[in-house]
């Protein structure tokens, strides 16, 4: 953070997991660039999804969402800069996922209830 206290977000910025944040736009409070996740088993797995977001100061929220052969989902995450590191939690809601129906059964497409369609973690993202 310079002394002005504006921040730069441009840049790539990697997570704990090795997914990729590239923000290649912060004009106007505005976030724009890519997320690509690292995790196979994410609904977002095999694909580059564009971002969109906004930034006040230090703190920084970014969305995105896809539609595939697996459903549809859509991610947000919020998060603080501090030393450097973007500190985030996110949430994911997916309308359905490959899983078993039930134990013991083969997994296959389902769709998710309501109470199994939301994920809620943290991500720690810094500078490459």
């Amino acid at each position: 953070m310079s002394n002005d206290n504006t921040v730069s977000w441009i840049g790539t910025w990697r997570n704990q997991y090795g997914s990729t944040l590239v923000i290649t736009d912060d004009a106007g409070g505005r976030l724009r660039g890519t997320f690509r996740t690292a995790l196979v088993d994410s609904a977002f797995a095999g694909e580059e999804a564009e971002i969109t977001g906004l930034h006040v100061g230090a703190c920084a929220h970014f969305a995105f969402g896809r539609s595939g052969p697996h459903g549809d989902a859509v991610a947000s995450f919020t998060g603080l800069l501090r030393d450097g590191r973007l500190e985030t939690m996110w949430h994911v809601v997916s309308d359905k996922a490959v899983k078993p129906p039930a134990p013991g059964r083969a997994p296959e497409l389902i769709e998710l209830p309501w109470a199994h369609a939301v994920l809620t973690n943290a991500d720690t993202f810094a500078r490459v």
